[in-house]
């Protein structure tokens, strides 16, 4: 899969649930082609914002869409890594503001 096949597809999923992605195509499409490097180097989409490692069961909670998603676009508008966005924020109703980590500090790599 490519990565203007993977936005689409990602795009026709989400959308429904309220998760739509970055109108930012500068910033969702490197982000769309890391998900695919993840996918091809582990074998399952991890986050690109953050540090995998390697470990299915490990990272399970950073397999994008990763389990702080919702709460992230919930309260700020967009993901962590700014991949999903709500409605609003694309539509430049939302304040932009720094997403905060919610990924507890003993799963984070250095």
């Amino acid at each position: 899969m490519d990565a203007k096949r993977l936005y689409e597809h990602l795009k026709m999923i989400q959308e429904p649930k309220g998760y739509y992605l970055n109108k930012d195509m500068d910033m969702t499409m490197p982000l769309i082609e890391s998900l695919l490097i993840n996918k091809e180097r582990l074998g399952y989409m991890a986050c690109p914002c953050r540090l995998a490692n390697g470990d299915f069961a490990d990272d399970k909670d950073i397999i994008c869409p990763c389990v702080y998603r919702n709460p992230d676009v919930e309260e700020y508008g967009a993901c962590f890594c700014a991949l999903y966005v709500s409605k609003e924020y694309n539509e430049g109703k939302t304040e932009k503001k720094v997403v905060p980590e919610r990924r507890p500090p003993e799963k984070i790599l250095f």
